[in-house]
């Protein structure tokens, strides 16, 4: 059973085309409970239950229900990246991509509002054990941002642009989430950072230049 624990949790072994069937069930039912019933309707037991595996079973592959929250949201990022690589975002420069992709992802959200604020309230009680799943977290929102700006070899004065890009787009749904912020207010809040790109010095072409996506 530890064998199967590590493989679970593991990026460096893959898993068994079993464990994979598992694990989606899981993370749909988390994400199932936390939708009808938010961050207190996600308890381990009834997700073991609605996901047709054993209680031992379900905190082999996730130790508490931050962790399992937590890789509900990557889960729901991945989803969320594969929707804007089947259809990018249209505009001209890179900061009305960025922007664009950030609005559609929040408005992603916004239909399951008890689901988002699960998953953000999991970010924030997450401690250090719960690191590298926040760490992959931040990484699937980093590969949305350079997609949309069409970056393959950001600069670091890019990175930087992007890691401010993400703490605003973070607190905005928390803001919103908390009811201390309109979806006009969040627009305009996500419109304005996203103009940091522009100082960068993005232009078509070339490493570290943004190219649109689909070019």
């Amino acid at each position: 059973m530890k064998a199967e624990a590590k493989s679970a949790g593991s990026a460096s072994s893959p898993l068994t085309e079993r464990q994979e069937a598992r694990r989606r069930r899981i993370l749909h039912a988390s994400a199932q409970l936390a939708s009808r019933g938010g961050f207190d309707a996600v308890q381990m037991r009834e997700v073991a239950e609605s996901s047709s595996v054993a209680l031992g079973t379900l905190y082999r592959y996730f130790p508490s229900k931050i962790h399992l929250l937590v890789a509900t949201m990557q889960d729901q990022l991945q989803h969320m990246h594969t929707t804007l690589r089947k259809r990018p975002p249209a505009g001209d420069s890179a900061a009305e991509r960025v922007a664009e992709t950030l609005m559609r992802a929040f408005r992603a959200l916004q239909r399951e509002p008890q689901l988002a604020d699960a998953m953000v309230r999991a970010l924030t009680f997450a401690d250090r054990s719960v690191s590298p799943e926040v760490d992959t977290v931040s990484r699937q929102t980093t590969a949305i941002i350079l997609d949309a700006m069409g970056l393959e070899n950001p600069t670091p004065e890019q990175l930087s642009a992007v890691r401010v890009i993400e703490h605003t787009w973070h607190s905005a749904l928390i803001t919103w989430l908390s009811g201390r912020a309109s979806i006009a207010q969040v627009k305009i809040d996500i419109e304005t950072v996203c103009r940091l790109i522009d100082l960068t010095g993005t232009q078509p072409g070339g490493a570290g230049k943004a190219v649109p996506p689909g070019a």
